[in-house]
């Protein structure tokens, strides 16, 4: 800073007010200063720069994992934000392991990140994760899923509402035996979603038709097998959220089976070629970019403030019946 200075004619604090655009430069002055940065290809030392300033403008992104397309978004549309008010942003996965999360989100706070934005994994007994007092000063906001014992804000969605309108819609066009598939793992949102399928068939006064899978696409194919094989079958399907809905389709294709002619479908959560394909596939559509972004913002505004505030801030955010011809409606 002193070489840039000395180039320029002016003070290493000119210099300081330039690159930190302070308005009490003239134009001439700050055309000199960055005429000698360049020259000198000089760059600041953001190490020093945060240790002086008591900020690292970094914040945290701490994800399940970043093949999913709903996280990889989430986690996109919050460095766009980061990269709006000249923050960066370091980002990790917890391969939904609390105890990884736990790590992953310690190591964050040793690189000083202002703040930390986190989709929380699957919770465990006796696992105290980011509940803990060791994070209970860090600026949190907790996405998608709630992070219980915490006074972090979060960010959630309609999921049980959602869940709810998707299956009222099979019912409206006449649909009486509708099979529900989930995740089998103790998720918010899987579970929110299930209790909005019951729900709507509790109102139509029809019986539940759950089943529960692992990951693995085999296990979606057998269980949609044994549910065809029993004597009422389904005539509508309903994924719980892409993965199991993608699956669906898969063991639809194995079994020769297309919608809506064999059986109808309807999921949870839009994905990148649920819209291309022929007949397009009806969806609960979540807002995906909205939630980043105002998860981020969120973030960005209690950072700006400087203080902890007394009372978490809670929203849900509305989701979106996307109709197309996998249900049978007419279009």
């Amino acid at each position: 800073m002193s070489d840039v200075a000395k180039l320029a004619g002016v003070s290493t604090m000119t210099v300081s007010r330039v690159l930190n655009e302070n308005v009490n430069v003239t134009e001439d002055t700050r055309k000199r200063v960055m005429a000698a940065v360049e020259k000198l290809q000089y760059r600041r030392n953001e190490i020093a720069r945060s240790l002086r300033e008591q900020t690292s403008r970094q914040i945290g992104i701490l994800v399940p994992n970043l093949y999913d397309p709903f996280f990889a978004t989430c986690a996109h549309s919050i460095s766009l934000v980061a990269k709006e008010h000249n923050y960066s942003v370091v980002i990790s996965t917890s391969d939904e392991d609390p105890r990884i999360e736990y790590d992953e989100a310690s190591q964050m706070m040793r690189r000083n990140v202002d703040g930390l934005i986190v989709i929380p994994a699957i919770p465990q007994r006796g696992e105290p994760g980011l509940r803990g007092q060791d994070f209970e000063h860090l600026p949190m906001v907790a996405l998608d899923r709630p992070l219980e014992g915490s006074k972090c804000d979060r960010l959630l969605v309609q999921n049980k509402h959602g869940a709810q309108a998707g299956v009222a819609h099979l019912i409206e066009l006449g649909h009486k035996n509708i099979a529900f598939f989930g995740l089998a793992r103790p998720l918010y949102t899987l579970r929110m979603r299930q209790q909005g399928y019951e729900a709507a068939m509790k109102i139509a006064g029809l019986r539940p038709n759950i089943s529960l899978v692992s990951d693995a696409p085999e296990d979606t194919l057998s269980a949609l097998r044994s549910t065809l094989a029993s004597k009422t079958p389904p005539t509508a399907l309903f994924g719980s959220n892409n993965l199991v809905t993608r699956h669906l389709l898969h063991s639809m294709l194995a079994l020769g089976l297309h919608a809506p002619d064999s059986i109808a479908l309807v999921g949870f959560d839009d994905f990148e070629t649920a819209d291309l394909m022929r007949p397009g596939i009806t969806v609960v559509r979540q807002p995906v970019e909205s939630l980043g972004r105002l998860a981020a913002e969120t973030l960005f505004s209690r950072l700006a403030k400087g203080e902890d505030e007394p009372t978490p801030k809670r929203m849900m955010l509305p989701v979106e019946l996307v109709i197309r011809g996998s249900c049978g409606a007419k279009l």
